[in-house]
């Protein structure tokens, strides 16, 4: 058995589901907007482009180092994105979540926060994580913003760390949340997801 294994994370708003092959149609329709992925290594709006993101997971999977979710809104019961758990290290109870991307009309909504709650609260408290890595582009203040905003503490920058798409070399931006921040953190994560959701439209 691995460490990270498939497991179903529900939460009021959003269901994480193991990601699977009968979900790539509806992820294509989600992935269409070739916005979404301006700072990941790839995008997804194509049909080869999702089948060889799905056979890389696929493969990370199987090798138990990752484990990728679709992420589903339950108000309309929609694929929106995905996300995953990577570069899982147990020897060491180190998990990284990325890959993380939503459609533009699930943004600042509650589906990213609580989808963070559930990652965060499944690696400490079953998998008995002790540290949770995040990274970015340099270039990606936004997503840079919405890391901090979680309670992650920026570790540093690893220089030319990757090339993404068109050739560019990467910067990344490393944060991490440990095993003793998260009772704060979760209660911090859970009243901003209470205010996103008294504010989401009815």
């Amino acid at each position: 058995m691995g460490w990270l294994e498939p497991v179903r994370l529900e939460g009021q708003h959003v269901v994480l589901e193991p990601l699977a092959h009968e979900h790539l149609d509806e992820l294509r329709v989600a992935a269409a907007d070739e916005t979404i992925f301006s700072h990941l290594t790839v995008s997804l709006g194509t049909a080869e482009a999702m089948a060889s993101w799905y056979d890389q997971a696929t493969e990370a999977a199987l090798r138990h180092e990752a484990l990728a979710f679709v992420t589903r809104r339950r108000a309309d019961g929609r694929l929106v994105g995905s996300t995953r758990y990577m570069n899982a290290v147990p020897a060491h109870r180190r998990v990284e979540i990325g890959w993380t991307w939503l459609m533009r009309d699930a943004w600042g909504g509650p589906l990213n926060v609580e989808t963070k709650i559930l990652l965060l609260g499944h690696a400490f408290e079953r998998l008995g994580a002790h540290r949770v890595e995040f990274r970015t582009d340099l270039l990606n203040v936004r997503s840079q913003a919405a890391i901090a905003a979680l309670g992650a503490t920026k570790d540093g920058v690893f220089r030319r760390h990757m090339i993404v798409r068109a050739g560019r070399v990467r910067d990344t931006v490393q944060y991490a949340i440990i095993d003793e921040e998260w009772p704060a953190i979760r209660r911090a994560l859970e009243a901003r997801l209470a205010e996103k959701a008294a504010r989401a439209p009815a």
